[in-house]
């Protein structure tokens, strides 16, 4: 007996690793099962992965698509999946506000494959008691996510092109897109995919091309059709999302930092002295208004925020940023 137990143990976790990669709303082969689990450490045969797949979806509410082969496996739609059941009330709670908070940012697609966790966390409050029930409706109603922009109504992300992207994205793998510019036109590529970003209603993906060094931020909502490649690629070691977002690529930049100076209105000014542009800002009175000095990533989005204010902001200035050795700033000149 005690010779069977490390095999038994081994094929329960290989099991719940099988039934926390099974997708929602879409479906899986079990080549695509297995290599996910090999990179996370876990080799096993294709056949191995195969007799469990059909052995879970027996017991579990799996839908197997044998039409054709490969099969493909996912989650039915009626399922809970792996539910959540240990979720505290708290927890339950932050899952409730932060389904309110992503329903009118991501495209329904992307909310879908969340559903899952959103109902379990709504099944946890309503089976608590009346009192705790009338409580969390409470909540809801005592707090609310603001935007700081004009509200939006996300854009369509084409079916299958977010599955496809993030796929390519978990393991490394390169992908084929069809991309539609702004003009319309259309383009064949094949990227390095390296970050998905969620910008205000929009999501978009950061990738490279092959041979280059440089990333390009393409809109998830223009990607036209996309497939996940079996070739896969080694990161980027020099690349970094935060580093690449603090250089306002997001914000239409180039990663040129300046120095920004402008007047604005004293009735405005109080919310930069509220929120600063940047932990060096700097503010003085000059003539009835006052002058904003803060070290700043020169971009689109800075330059549409400038004038959004009309004439309550006035003599904008921006100087290239000076090391202290007397160079200027990377991209700056």
């Amino acid at each position: 007996m005690t010779s069977t137990r490390p095999d038994t143990l081994d094929t329960v976790v290989l099991a719940l690793e099988i039934l926390r990669r099974i997708p929602r709303a879409r479906k899986i082969t079990a080549a695509g099962m297995r290599e996910q689990l090999a990179a996370m450490g876990i080799e096993r045969t294709l056949r191995t992965i195969q007799r469990q797949l059909d052995l879970l979806s027996t017991h579990f509410d799996i839908e197997r698509d044998d039409k054709s082969k490969p099969y493909g496996y996912r989650w039915s739609k009626s399922s809970k999946g792996l539910a959540l059941s240990m979720l505290s009330e708290q927890e339950s709670l932050l899952l409730r506000l932060a389904e309110l908070h992503l329903r009118p940012l991501l495209p329904t697609g992307l909310m879908k494959s969340l559903e899952g966790f959103f109902a379990q966390a709504r099944s946890n409050l309503s089976a608590q008691s009346p009192t705790s029930a009338k409580l969390e409706q409470e909540w809801l109603s005592k707090v609310a996510v603001i935007s700081a922009t004009q509200p939006r109504v996300p854009p369509t992300i084409r079916p299958g092109v977010f599955e496809q992207v993030s796929d390519a994205l978990y393991a490394n793998r390169r992908l084929q897109l069809q991309y539609i510019h702004t003009d319309g036109k259309s383009s064949a590529w094949e990227v390095m995919p390296l970050a998905l970003a969620q910008q205000g209603p929009r999501l978009y993906l950061v990738c490279r091309f092959p041979r280059c060094t440089d990333e390009r931020t393409l809109a998830m909502h223009r990607i036209e059709s996309a497939k996940a490649l079996a070739e896969t690629f080694e990161r980027p070691k020099d690349f970094d999302l935060k580093q690449y977002d603090d250089d306002g690529r997001f914000a239409f930049g180039e990663g040129r930092q300046i120095r920004l100076s402008f007047l604005i209105d004293k009735e405005l000014a109080v919310y930069l002295r509220e929120s600063p542009l940047s932990l060096d800002q700097v503010m003085s009175e000059v003539r009835g208004k006052f002058k904003i000095m803060a070290t700043v990533v020169d971009s689109k989005m800075l330059e549409r925020w400038l004038l959004g204010f009309g004439g309550h902001v006035t003599e904008v200035r921006r100087r290239p940023l000076v090391r202290a050795d007397g160079a200027v700033s990377a991209g700056s000149a």
